[in-house]
Formats: C-alpha cells, sequence, structure tokens
C-alpha cells in the first residue's frame, strides 16, 4: 500500500498565504476601532486555519486492489469527501477543462461515476504509474494541474506580503 500526501510545497504555500492575508486583521481591527472585536478575529482565524490543514491533510491510498481519498480522523465528515474506488471499476480516465483554463482528471467507473484524480500530491508520477499499472489506461499525457514553479513564485510573494505585514502590523501597534 502507497500512501501519498498533498506536497510539502503546496501545504506551506497555502498556509502561509492564509497568515500573510488574516494575521493583520486583528490588529487593524484594533487600529481602526472597527465594530468586530479583535479577539473574535483571532478566533475565527485560528478557526480557518485548522480547516485549511483539515482540507491539506488529504491522503491518497492505493494499493493493488484500489485507490482512494481519505482525511486523519480529526477532520469532520461534512468538512471532506472520502472515497473508494476499485482498480477493476474504473472504465477510463476523463480529462475536464477548468474554469482557469488548466486540465484535470477524473477516474469513470461502470456507472458513470467521477472521481477526481488528485493532481497536488507528492510523488504524483508514482501516483500515475500506478494508475497505468493497475487500470492499463494509458497515462502518458496526465500532467499535474499546477507545476511547482508556480507554488515557488506564490511563495516568494507570500514572503513579501508577510514583509508588508510586519510593517502594517508595527505601524498599527506604534501609533
Amino acid at each position: 500500500m502507497m500512501t501519498f500526501h498533498i506536497s510539502p510545497l503546496i501545504r506551506i504555500t497555502l498556509s502561509l498565504l492564509y497568515v500573510s492575508l488574516m494575521i493583520p486583521l486583528p490588529f487593524l481591527a484594533t487600529f481602526t476601532h472597527a465594530e468586530v472585536p479583535a479577539w473574535l478575529l483571532w478566533v475565527g482565524i485560528g478557526l480557518g486555519f485548522v480547516a485549511l490543514q483539515g482540507a491539506l491533510s488529504q491522503r491518497v491510498v492505493a494499493d493493488e486492489r484500489a485507490i482512494g481519498v481519505n482525511y486523519p480522523s480529526w477532520v469532520p465528515t461534512f468538512f471532506t469527501k472520502s472515497w473508494e474506488l476499485a482498480w477493476s471499476e474504473v472504465k477510463e480516465l476523463k480529462m475536464r477543462t477548468t474554469g482557469q483554463g488548466g486540465l484535470v482528471y477524473y477516474f469513470i467507473n461502470g456507472s458513470g461515476e467521477g472521481f477526481l484524480l488528485p493532481m497536488r500530491v507528492a510523488g504524483f508520477n508514482r501516483l500515475v504509474g500506478l494508475v497505468q499499472q493497475y487500470t492499463a489506461i494509458d497515462t502518458t499525457d496526465v500532467r499535474p494541474l499546477s507545476q511547482p514553479w508556480m507554488y515557488f513564485a506564490l511563495l516568494g510573494l507570500t514572503f513579501f506580503m508577510l514583509l508588508i505585514d510586519t510593517w502594517t502590523i508595527w505601524t498599527a501597534m506604534s501609533i
């Protein structure tokens, strides 16, 4: 059995982006005397961060029998959609275009149901190799949704935003 987790680059980038977007809000609320108290924003930010970590804790489990997507037990089931599909039930791998022009792939079973192929996992090429091995579907054209350079660029911009956040918080606290 092989387990694939969301890529660490994606986890770190999205977590830091969330922090850079949210952390200044309580300080700015205090500075501007907003109607929403800063402590309530801190609670909301904390809950949002936990929810983000839950979404980023997705695991893809594959063995010679099936492929599936699941989450740790601490993630509420209403928040996630786990699934498992036997390799023998996979009839095709269908490509779809996203609203932003990217390509995603769905496993289609005998009854026509679609199951999204997770594309942001570390070891994506190994996962695609397993798909080809166990289904005999040609996966030579299957590529990840986004390339690592995109997340490196986003990570760089996020660090820049964190610098601006530091200045914003320092300014709000010194006035």
